[in-house]
């Protein structure tokens, strides 16, 4: 075997390294990929090998700094198909239903985003807050304000993030100091494209916001984006609440129903993430999995808002590519683990279940794949961009205690999902970079070393699993 060159910048992490190269849904077990005592070879951002941390040992140069996370466990980084950038400071505001939360809260604050510094410093917060909780990758809405963009996609950029961001079209239905116009949405997101669109590791998705703060001379001209650009994301909003619904009927009385507007102009297809889709009919259902389109599960906001409760058996049975999101701030959690274990409640009150397998690879490979970006993230793999996350599963006292009593990866998983939140974050890593090490002194959980490697026999949770 021949030695891992490691020109540029390199780095090994160490640890218990978990991933998924399957569903465990449809796979069980033998979709993971666990390594009790593994390590991570990382050069230029790219995963070059991963593997037991005993035979991986003779691939590493002497000089490459290993950075020991045992007893900890190393995933890929979460990814967040669906959160509002200008809605962080509108996040647990009380009392109110879908429409006029946007009303009363969210259009009045989103206003403030043509102000470059606000949404800097908006960009600013939101990228270290998904650092703390591990999140490496999200699709965020910006607003109406192209400058609100050009400040999230400038800090991404900043920081090597993979983002998918778009400027919201919005032409009715809201303060006039937040509309555009059919011609101005199309202008500002072909401009937002050419400036931002593979630039680094950023995406611009088409983003009109739903389909009744759009025309349809708006939604014409996103569908003409869509067809003038057949790989970008569309990201927008479908059947999130029963009033929301019975006002697209009277505003579309065209349409068979509300997926019927998005399909009328070429919305609805592969790497379209339709937020929510809590009340889809199945002649909705089957035109969404015929188009390989994307329902993203939102449990924190759907609970908050009172919208209703996803029905995650029926999408998956209908073939629908499903994701699970926070949906910051309608949503009341930054962390995935926490909007994993609201998922979890969601769905028990539903008759349903979300083994804690299930939900890690929602968080990562699921994500990824219903994002579209299967082949570059949400996994720890040779060729994989390394965006990793590293967790404590005793970050906590009640953890801790819970964990004296887990006996198999399956039961520290789930409680984990349960118990967990930002304060589990040990490190996280964007492209090979730490952009967040957690303060060692505050937690129970042992510290992150970084030296020479030295062959161990520190276990974990199991067998290596090749």
């Amino acid at each position: 075997m021949e030695a891992v060159k490691t020109a540029g910048r390199h780095l090994a992490l160490r640890g218990r390294i978990l991933s998924f190269e399957a569903d465990p849904a449809s796979e069980g077990r033998a979709a993971l990929r666990y390594h009790s005592d593994g390590l991570i070879l990382i050069r230029d951002g790219i995963i070059r090998a991963v593997g037991p941390a005993a035979e991986l040992s003779s691939l590493l140069d002497p000089e490459t700094p290993v950075r020991n996370h045992h007893p900890h466990l190393i995933l890929p980084g979460f990814i967040d198909p669906h959160l509002h950038l200008p809605q962080t400071q509108v996040i647990a505001s009380y009392g109110a239903e879908l429409l006029e939360w946007l009303q009363k809260y969210t259009f009045p604050e989103e206003r403030r985003y043509g102000n470059p510094r606000i949404a800097s410093d908006a960009s600013r917060w939101l990228l270290d807050t998904l650092a703390m909780n591990g999140t490496t990758t999200a699709a965020v809405y910006c607003t109406s304000h192209p400058v609100s963009l050009d400040a999230f996609m400038g800090e991404s950029e900043r920081r090597g993030y993979r983002m998918i961001a778009g400027k919201v079209m919005m032409d009715r239905g809201a303060p006039q100091a937040l509309l555009d116009t059919p011609q101005r949405a199309y202008d500002e997101t072909k401009e937002a494209i050419a400036r931002w669109h593979g630039k680094g590791r950023l995406e611009v998705a088409i983003t009109p916001r739903f389909a009744p703060t759009s025309t349809d001379a708006q939604l014409e001209v996103a569908g003409s984006l869509a067809a003038d650009y057949p790989g970008l994301p569309i990201q927008t909003h479908l059947s999130e609440n029963q009033a929301e619904i019975a006002y697209v009927a009277e505003l579309f009385p065209w349409s068979t129903d509300y997926t019927a507007v998005y399909e009328r102009y070429g919305l609805v297809r592969e790497r379209a993430l339709f937020g929510h889709c809590i009340h889809l009919s199945e002649r909705e259902r089957g035109a969404l999995a015929e188009a390989k389109a994307t329902a993203v599960f939102c449990p924190t906001s759907n609970l908050f808002l009172g919208s209703g409760l996803f029905d995650r058996a029926g999408l998956r049975k209908a073939g629908i590519p499903i994701g699970i999101a926070t949906d910051i701030g309608g949503g009341t959690s930054y962390s995935m683990l926490t909007t994993a274990a609201e998922g979890y409640k969601v769905l028990a009150l539903r008759g349903e279940r979300l083994p804690a397998l299930e939900a890690f690879h929602m968080m990562t490979r699921g994500n990824a794949e219903a994002m579209g970006l299967g082949p570059v993230i949400g996994q720890i793999a040779k060729g994989f961009e390394a965006d990793i996350t590293v967790l404590d599963s005793r970050a906590t006292a009640p953890l801790s205690r819970r964990m004296d009593r887990a006996e198999t990866l399956e039961e520290e998983l789930f409680a984990l999902m349960m118990l967990g939140d930002e304060r589990s974050t040990v490190a996280t890593y964007v492209a090979g970079r730490a952009v967040y090490i957690r303060p060692e002194t505050e937690r129970i959980g042992t510290g992150l070393q970084e030296h020479p490697f030295r062959p161990s026999n520190a276990g974990g949770h199991g067998s290596d699993q090749q």
